[in-house]
């Protein structure tokens, strides 16, 4: 799998170099930038990196004007996790916060996404778009039938994004057949205020503009949300059924695929 676009390509990370680049990247991002952190973290060498790495796949964007000797040419990163991979690390990684028994048992092809990110000198163009398209071509290739992922707002503090929390929950909560739910002892209730209490426009914008690109896909969320100190974010659980995507979506969706 790979696409190309003058000097953006994107592939399957294969490569020692392309594996270590994508957890500088992530480095960058999660904890440089935004204030992560976790056991497995490589702060002496800037990695980020856990316990399933091994068992994901990454989809990683490459430009090619950069220097892979020092693992500067990764631009763009997806992690994915197919039924397969969770079976062999022993569980998804989104199982620490979230039953996800809804979707194990639904007889679907499951893929988990997460750590998705992008340098900051490629946001706002076409990078993410080339990842988008990416991740179409992997879901198609392996037939599956429902992604999802934890998905983050930055920082810790509930009552700042109380009503982005509270529109998620009251307009895009997923149908109970694949309702996962944040677990007893982490559940942060997302139901923080009444539905004509919300200005909408006003939460709209404070939801990450990631959750609001899948949201547009006809994307949808568990119940519940998980506070992660450690990562310094509140996570919510994004679904995506691709069965029930509207026509104009998909064509969205798989735009550039075909």
């Amino acid at each position: 799998m790979d696409r190309q676009d003058a000097h953006l390509v994107t592939r399957i990370a294969k490569t020692e170099r392309d594996l270590r680049a994508a957890e500088r990247l992530r480095y960058t991002v999660f904890v440089e930038e935004l204030g992560g952190d976790g056991p497995l973290v490589d702060h002496d060498n800037r990695f980020e990196r856990d316990r399933f790495d091994p068992h994901f796949e990454h989809i990683v964007l490459v430009d090619t004007r950069r220097d892979d000797q020092s693992l500067d040419h990764v631009v763009g990163v997806y992690r994915v996790l197919t039924n397969e991979g969770a079976t062999a690390a022993g569980q998804f990684y989104s199982e620490d916060e979230y039953d996800l028994d809804a979707l194990k048992t639904s007889g679907r092809r499951l893929l988990e996404l997460g750590r998705s990110c992008l340098h900051p000198d490629y946001r706002g163009g076409t990078a993410m778009y080339q990842l988008w398209t990416a991740l179409s071509d992997y879901v198609r290739g392996n037939d599956i039938d429902i992604l999802f992922g934890v998905a983050s707002f930055h920082g810790t503090d509930i009552e700042a994004i109380a009503p982005s929390l509270s529109l998620l929950h009251h307009n895009h909560l997923a149908p109970v057949d694949v309702r996962v739910r944040a677990k007893p002892d982490v559940f942060q209730t997302m139901d923080l205020m009444p539905a004509d209490a919300i200005d909408r426009k006003s939460a709209m914008r404070g939801v990450p503009s990631l959750i609001k690109a899948y949201l547009r896909l006809g994307g949808v969320v568990g119940e519940g949300a998980f506070v992660d100190h450690a990562f310094n974010t509140i996570d919510v659980c994004l679904l995506l059924d691709t069965t029930r995507l509207s026509a104009r979506a998909v064509a969205n969706y798989r735009q550039g695929a075909d």
